[in-house]
């Protein structure tokens, strides 16, 4: 079967205007729309980087218990979250995977391997 979505795990985590922690969530594969679409958005005009912020808004489907995935959600996150998910997103929809291929230096073997997240 073809995966569509992925989870993953924060480093550090969403704090919500609650105070709770939402560290666990859920990323689908991007569609072309959800890579063009947010280029006619005011705020992606106006500061090209923006774009990161509705592109995750999009495709993260689950973020701890949040019912919603706002883009002001994404711009609360800690830069280390930020970082990491945009790397997420990369790998998932480049490699179909979050697994990074790799290769041992002693004896050429090819392999995939999980990336851990600081404080699993």
């Amino acid at each position: 079967m073809f995966q569509t979505e992925f989870e993953f795990t924060l480093p550090k985590g969403y704090v919500d205007a609650e105070g709770n922690l939402h560290k666990k969530g859920v990323m689908r594969l991007a569609t072309a729309a959800d890579e063009i679409l947010p280029l006619k958005d005011p705020r992606v005009q106006g500061n090209p980087a923006y774009l990161a912020v509705i592109l995750l808004s999009r495709v993260i489907t689950h973020l701890g218990n949040l019912q919603v995935i706002s883009t002001k959600a994404i711009e609360d996150l800690f830069a280390a979250d930020l970082a990491y998910l945009q790397d997420f997103y990369g790998r998932i929809n480049e490699n179909g995977s979050p697994e990074i291929k790799t290769v041992c230096p002693k004896c050429g073997y090819h392999f995939e391997v999980e990336e851990n997240t600081p404080g699993e």
